[in-house]
């Protein structure tokens, strides 16, 4: 019966594959495989721990910041904000040659730290810059990879839901992995911690980006041709402030006030839906439908995200009854290598599962079982943290099943093909992995500004 953990992990899958809803799926076949263990006698009776669980998330102080941080967004977004940002930078660098493409990148930097959604920030800037893109004389191909990529920064620059999920599951494994060593006084990893480590590389993805873009404009200036601004079209300091403060100043009470020890994340989120608000209210765009419909979206993502968690505790009780969890340990720790080993591997898993499943169900299921152990391995949780991060970031985009391609796809026009669409994306793939390359060779662009600030 020592097949049990893989044949569990292996059915949900499968039954995800097949288009059953997340949440159910994993405690339905969890479920399922538990009483064939307990019929057979080689399961451990673990459920009693379950309501204790569920009584834990919905307490969770720090998963608060999760409806507070997507009522943000999806404010932001329909407040237009995409729109006047993108207007206003198109007119700074449009005379530039790759002028529109270091727009969007740009554009999606400062969305990212304002939303933190990267489904509402690809369609958005797919449905607002691509045309534009296509008729300025702009490679189908190019076009496509900018807004893809530019769309993702949501992964990794804060505040970024997963950064918050993944700081709760990390700090649950982190505490579990120093328990495990006999450390009865456990140092903690906060979500505060994972945000201020994300900084600098999220900034050097973004850098990558306009490096590239720029290459690619000197190179083939045909791909990304500059263009004609009349004198009335160009940008004067007045359009520009107007466009960047709001989005600047909501970033920087938002981040401000985590980085300078003010507030919490979960703090900081209520600051940031109260800022977008007004925002909103601003630029008149926020009336009683508009609220009503954000609350209800807030609720939907929301009630989603939380019984996942709840089908992925029981899946992660069900897998340790079968001891599944002590298998994992033993091949990880028999590796040769020794950590890094263990680090390729399970970063190689991530990057694959990401293709079939969402970053939710990998930060709630895979999260939990591998993380304890690649702790114990003097691994510090936060660079393993932005690590998970840029990883499934860099599966959101990869062919044929990156959740980004998908979102673009569904509001490109017909006229760009969908093998456009997979090309444009592989440089930046490859700009993503020579990242996370750079992160494992110098792990202080993680670790510098958290050990600062703490």
């Amino acid at each position: 019966m020592e097949w049990m953990p893989a044949l569990l992990f292996l059915s949900v899958v499968i039954v995800l594959m097949m288009g059953y809803p997340v949440a159910f799926t994993l405690g339905g076949v969890a479920l399922i495989f538990a009483g064939i263990g307990t019929a057979t006698g080689t399961f451990d009776p673990l459920l009693g721990a379950m309501p204790e669980r569920v009584t834990g998330i919905m307490m969770n102080q720090t998963l608060l910041a999760v409806p507070l941080f997507v009522f943000m967004g999806v404010i932001l977004e329909k407040s237009k904000l995409a729109e006047e940002l993108l207007d206003t930078m198109a007119k700074l660098f449009g005379s530039l040659r790759g002028g529109m493409g270091f727009s969007v990148i740009l554009v999606g930097m400062l969305l990212a730290a304002s939303t933190g959604i990267v489904g509402a920030t690809v369609v958005t800037m797919g449905l607002l810059s691509l045309p534009v893109m296509l008729k300025r004389g702009y490679q189908p191909e190019i076009a496509c990879g900018i807004i893809c990529s530019s769309g993702t920064l949501g992964q990794i620059i804060p505040p970024s839901i997963i950064l918050v999920l993944l700081g709760d599951q990390l700090s649950s494994a982190y505490q579990q992995a120093q328990l495990n060593q006999g450390i009865f006084s456990p140092e903690q990893v906060s979500v505060g911690d994972l945000f201020t480590g994300a900084i600098i590389p999220g900034l050097l993805l973004v850098f990558l980006y306009l490096l590239y873009l720029a290459l690619v404009a000197w190179l083939n200036p045909k791909a990304m041709p500059a263009i004609k601004l009349a004198e009335h079209e160009k940008a004067d300091m007045g359009s520009i402030l107007r466009a960047l403060l709001p989005p600047l100043l909501l970033i920087l009470a938002v981040l401000g006030s985590i980085l300078s020890g003010l507030a919490t994340p979960t703090e900081a989120a209520s600051v940031g839906a109260v800022g977008a608000m007004l925002l909103a209210l601003i630029n008149r765009k926020l009336s009683m439908n508009t609220l009503t419909d954000s609350m209800r979206e807030t609720v939907r993502v929301s009630s989603m995200v939380f019984m996942i968690l709840i089908g992925a505790s029981l899946f992660s009780l069900v897998f340790r009854g079968f001891h599944g969890d002590d298998q994992i340990h033993q091949l990880l720790t028999s590796l040769p290598g020794g950590k890094w080993t263990a680090i390729l591997i399970v970063m190689l898993v991530m990057f694959l599962l990401g293709f079939v499943l969402d970053f939710i169900e990998i930060t709630f299921v895979v999260v939990p079982i591998v993380a304890p152990i690649l702790l114990t391995m003097d691994i510090n949780p936060i660079w393993l943290g932005i690590m998970i991060a840029i990883n499934l970031q860099t599966s959101f985009l990869t062919p044929p099943f990156g959740f980004a391609l998908f979102y673009l796809r569904g509001v490109a026009p017909q006229s760009v093909a969908t093998r456009q669409i997979y090309k444009g994306v592989i440089p930046f793939i490859i700009i993503q992995l020579i990242a996370l390359i750079i992160l494992s060779v110098w792990p202080e662009l993680v670790t510098w500004l958290p050990d600062r600030l703490g």
